[in-house]
């Protein structure tokens, strides 16, 4: 069994509401529906209630398959607008809230802020940053975390790492340069997905172009600086660097250029790369020339799961990164 199929498993055990406020999108309507259908989530229809169903009548989708939340029903939108506000931690009150309730995004949002849905999914009518936007107002970060970053996880056919072919890597698509401070913030996210989507303990290695000092730069200080941060922001989690990235993956090499204690070196489960240039190359080498399958990008640091998916990606792609999330919010404390 891969590790997409566990991961199916384990949705259809407990499936959870998911919210599209893209339901009149064809492909968005069809993944919600098959996913649906099949178990492995709950899928509620966030929009114009009359509109979805004759979409869903277009297509000769069972309708019982879904929940619909109609944007235009007043007495419904009263009642989120009156819980949202009553609820611990939000941002927007009054006027402000009911005006960004009639975008089918912000409401969706609403409802997980609400705990009536556990993940908001979107991304193909909306642009990346207005799923970033609509998730920071309306569903807010996490305590103690002030960045939103990615993690994506790879199966390399031929590694043989400390989870076997699996790898997390983290931020290949959001960061663009972090800081020290950042790059702290994406690796106890990246922890923590891993946590609840794959039940790891986690291993995370910070990398770099050095191991423990055997280079100098202002580039190495930064994932140095970062280490320290995540290490006193998080003494529970194990991340540890900064390691070139054969020093964080392989025991033999760690044996070699790593002489100190650490529960990271040579069998680390996620790579924390040190900015997106590096992350998009390492991930299309890992890709092109590793033939691994790479699953993501899936959006971290938020108070509960916001997934944004990629407008060309095709319905299958789109139902796995739904289940994805689904898993991911099962875990979620």
């Amino acid at each position: 069994m891969n590790v997409l199929e566990q991961i199916y498993e384990k949705a259809k055990k407990n499936p959870v509401k998911v919210a599209f406020p893209e339901a009149t999108n064809e492909k968005m309507l069809q993944s919600a529906y098959e996913t649906g259908k099949d178990g492995y989530i709950h899928p509620v229809l966030v929009g114009d209630a009359k509109e979805i169903e004759s979409f869903i009548e277009s297509f000769g989708y069972e309708k019982d398959v879904f929940e619909i939340v109609d944007v235009l029903d007043e007495e419904k939108k009263e009642e989120v607008c009156v819980r949202y506000e009553n609820a611990e931690g939000t941002m927007l009150k009054n006027k402000a809230l009911r005006r960004r309730l009639e975008n089918p995004l912000y409401y969706a949002m609403a409802l997980q802020a609400i705990g009536d849905v556990k993940v908001t999914f979107a991304g193909i009518d909306n642009t990346t940053g207005d799923v970033l936007l609509a998730g920071q107002m309306m569903v807010g970060m996490k305590p103690g975390i002030s960045t939103i970053s990615s993690i994506g996880l790879a199966d390399i056919p031929g590694f043989n790492g400390s989870e076997g072919s699996l790898l997390a890597i983290g931020d290949s698509a959001v960061c663009t340069n972090p800081s020290a401070d950042q790059l702290a913030d994406i690796a106890i996210s990246a922890c923590e997905t891993v946590q609840s989507l794959l039940d790891w303990e986690p291993r995370c290695a910070m990398v770099s172009y050095s191991t423990l000092g055997s280079g100098q730069g202002e580039l190495i200080d930064k994932v140095v600086e970062a280490v320290k941060i995540a290490n006193e922001k998080r003494p529970d989690l194990a991340i540890d660097g900064e390691f070139q990235f054969d020093a964080a993956i392989s025991p033999a090499v760690a044996e070699k250029k790593v002489k100190r204690e650490s529960k990271v070196a040579g069998k680390a489960n996620v790579i924390i790369w040190p900015d997106l240039n590096v992350g998009n190359v390492g991930v299309k080498l890992i890709q092109q020339f590793g033939h691994a399958d790479a699953y993501g990008p899936m959006l971290q640091g938020f108070n509960s799961i916001v997934c944004d998916c990629s407008r060309g990606a095709p319905v299958s792609e789109i139902k796995g990164n739904i289940v994805i999330s689904a898993v991911r919010a099962m875990g979620t404390k």
